[in-house]
């Protein structure tokens, strides 16, 4: 994932917000694919990589870069909605700088070059947002472009892995005739028939 090529994170940010706008206060407490973690706590989990890679494509390097993503549960607070709008908005509007693409900056504590940065950006919005989409009963669209960098980049991961399995847990394994999403979610380590109810 060294190729500079750039694309658009925007449509992928948006499609999460309106994810976000759909979640009710009562499913803030229910499951989600991400073990351990609540809706509320994938909430805030999106609004800190967002921000995190925001700063990431700023080049703005401290402690929204340094800290590794599971130090801590993440949550939200009472203005999640705007603030998780917000923060998708700015991580967008960030990684339209060709300079964002180019040298070295770093993202969860990990030196990084700028396009893999980008490259986990939309990998987080992507598998995220099915997470959000599964675990709330809304039906789930992402961007084909950010999809399909999402799915590379987790099948390399998962190629160069000793053992086989994936950056985030053991690869599900999905027909290879299986709709690329459906293959980029058992990527990640996830079952694609996940449902609150399983």
């Amino acid at each position: 994932m060294t190729d500079p090529t750039t694309f658009d994170l925007e449509p992928q940010a948006r499609i999460v917000a309106r994810l976000a706008e759909g979640v009710t206060d009562e499913q803030l407490a229910d499951p989600t694919p991400c073990p351990d973690l609540a809706v509320r706590n994938l909430l805030g989990h999106l609004t800190g990589l967002a921000v995190a890679f925001r700063d990431a494509a700023r080049k703005d390097l401290g402690a929204t870069t340094e800290t590794p993503p599971n130090t801590a549960v993440p949550d939200i607070g009472p203005g999640w909605r705007e603030e998780l709008t917000k923060a998708l908005e700015e991580l967008a509007d960030a990684w339209r700088d060709p300079a964002a693409w180019t040298g070295m900056t770093r993202a969860g504590g990990v030196d990084l070059p700028g396009a893999v940065a980008a490259a986990v950006a939309a990998d987080e919005l992507a598998i995220h947002g099915w997470d959000l989409a599964r675990a709330t009963g809304q039906s789930y669209a992402p961007d084909p472009t950010v999809l399909q960098v999402s799915h590379d980049f987790l099948r390399a991961a998962a190629e160069e892995g000793d053992d086989g399995g994936g950056i985030f847990g053991p690869v599900v394994p999905v027909p290879a005739d299986a709709p690329l999403l459906d293959r980029a979610v058992g990527l990640s380590g996830r079952d694609p028939r996940w449902s609150p109810r399983r």
